[in-house]
């Protein structure tokens, strides 16, 4: 594994709106973020990826993970995610970026009860959800991860 690879952040984007999930997309591509973006359209199907416990779904490498979580989906909400990985003894120190629409201060405080790494209301624009992605991405490759 090269030093460039071993710095790669396997990114696990929980999100149902698939116009989110092309500006995530995008942003990583006009950003030229090289880390490997996994999706999951709910909470269930992420924490089968996490736990590599489903055939039908991608398995995220079991290191240097980050999860970018909106909190408003269908089956399990994202506090209801939230909770069931703070309750895994696997799962439960993995870092979590709140991305939401979400501007509510019930869900924020609901949310960092949960020890997250941040909360981030997406941006309007385009350009302004770029900007904010390479941010993001400069943050996590310069922190130290297992």
């Amino acid at each position: 594994m090269s030093m460039q690879e071993s710095r790669l952040i396997n990114v696990l984007l929980v999100e149902d709106d698939e116009v989110d999930v092309m500006n995530v997309r995008r942003a990583f591509k006009k950003s030229n973020i090289s880390n490997p973006l996994y999706i999951a359209t709910n909470g269930i199907e992420a924490l089968a990826m996490l736990r590599r416990s489903s055939n039908q779904c991608d398995a995220i490498p079991a290191y240097r993970r980050l999860i970018l979580l909106d909190l408003n989906m269908p089956k399990m909400g994202g506090i209801e995610f939230l909770n069931a990985l703070r309750a895994d003894p696997v799962l439960k120190k993995t870092p979590v970026v709140v991305l939401t629409t979400s501007n509510r201060d019930q869900d924020r405080a609901e949310a960092y009860h949960f020890n997250i790494a941040g909360y981030l209301v997406k941006p309007v624009t385009f350009n302004a959800f770029t900007e904010l992605m390479a941010t993001l991405n400069q943050y996590w490759m310069l922190c130290e991860m297992p």
